[in-house]
C-alpha cells in the first residue's frame, strides 16, 4: 500500500499502500490523465508487454496518488520491533477465499519471474526476494484482505495503481485474483525501476542489494521500495532533498529481504 534501525511492521505499513505518485512536474494530487497504451508485442496474460513508443514514457506517464499517507491508525510497537510481525489494521476486512501461503508464494515467485520491459529495458529484473518481502510487509501474504484505504490482496494494490498498470501496459488484470494481484504489484515495482533508473541513475536498473548495502542510502533499490509505499512523486521530492520519504518502511522491507519468516513456506 507505497521507502535506521529495524522498523516495526505495524509502524510503517502492512496493508494497503501501492500508490502511483507524482507527474512529470513532481506534484501530487488527483490521478493524471493517461491514454490507454497499445502493447508493442502480443503476449498472453501471464506476460506483461512493454507499450509502443507512442505511449508515455515512465517520466511522463506517472499517475498521482489519491492520498500520500496511510489512512488507518497504527498500533504501538511490540517489544521485539520485529518486521516479520504483521498485524492487520482494525478497519481491514476480508472478501472471497483466502488461499494458502504456498499458493501465495507460488504466485509471487511467478510474478517476479516475468519480463515487464522486454524491448527497451530487458535487463530489468524484479527479484523474488523483493516481491515476497513487499507482499509480506503489506499483507502477510493474505490474498483476501481489503484495507480501509482501498488496498487489496497480498501486495495491497490500490485502485489507481490497478487502473494505471492496465492502461500503461494494455492489460486487464483483476486485483481480486491473487495471481494477477501479484503481477500488478511486481509490474508496478518494474515501472518504478524504469522510471527512477532513468531519472536518477542514467538508465542503470540494477536492484542488487550488494550495490545498496545501507538501508538508508538513496540507491535505486531503496528508492523503488520507497516508491511502492509513498508514490513516485514523494520519492522524487525527497531525492532532491537527499533523503528517503519513508525510511522506516524501506528498512523493514530490506530487513525482510535479508531474513523473512515467510521463507519457511
Amino acid at each position: 500500500m507505497v521507502a535506521a534501525a529495524v522498523a516495526m511492521l505495524v509502524l510503517t505499513g502492512g496493508c494497503g499502500l501501492v500508490r502511483p505518485g507524482g507527474d512529470d512536474t513532481g506534484g501530487s494530487g488527483g490521478v493524471a490523465a493517461r491514454p490507454v497504451a497499445t502493447p508493442e508485442e502480443t503476449f498472453p496474460i501471464e506476460a506483461v508487454p512493454e507499450t509502443s513508443s507512442a505511449s508515455p514514457s515512465p517520466s511522463s506517464a506517472s499517475p498521482k496518488p489519491s492520498r500520500t499517507a496511510r489512512s488507518h491508525a497504527t498500533s504501538s510497537p511490540t517489544p521485539t520491533q520485529d518486521p516479520n510481525f504483521f498485524q492487520e489494521p482494525a478497519c481491514a476486512e476480508h472478501e472471497g477465499t483466502k488461499v494458502s501461503k504456498a499458493k501465495a508464494k507460488s504466485a509471487l515467485v511467478a510474478a517476479a519471474g516475468k519480463r515487464y520491459w522486454p524491448t527497451s529495458a530487458p535487463g530489468i529484473k524484479i527479484s523474488k526476494d523483493l516481491v515476497k518481502s513487499v507482499a509480506w510487509h503489506e499483507s502477510g501474504w493474505q490474498s483476501n484482505i481489503v484495507n480501509c484505504d482501498g488496498g487489496r490482496g497480498l501486495m495491497q494494490v490500490m485502485p489507481d495503481t490497478e487502473a494505471f498498470i492496465n492502461q500503461r501496459f494494455g492489460q486487464s488484470y483483476d486485483v481480486r485474483d491473487y495471481r494477477e494481484n501479484a503481477v500488478l504489484g511486481a509490474n508496478y515495482l518494474a515501472w518504478l525501476t524504469k522510471a527512477l533508473g532513468d531519472d536518477h541513475f542514467d538508465g542503470d536498473y540494477d536492484l542488487s542489494p550488494s550495490k545498496c548495502p545501507s538501508h538508508g542510502s538513496r540507491c535505486l533499490l531503496n528508492l523503488v521500495i520507497a516508491g511502492y509505499n509513498a508514490g513516485r512523486g514523494a520519492v522524487d521530492e525527497a531525492y532532491a532533498e537527499k533523503r528517503l520519504p519513508n525510511p522506516e518502511y524501506v528498512d523493514s522491507v530490506r530487513s525482510l529481504m535479508e531474513s523473512c519468516y515467510c521463507d519457511r513456506y
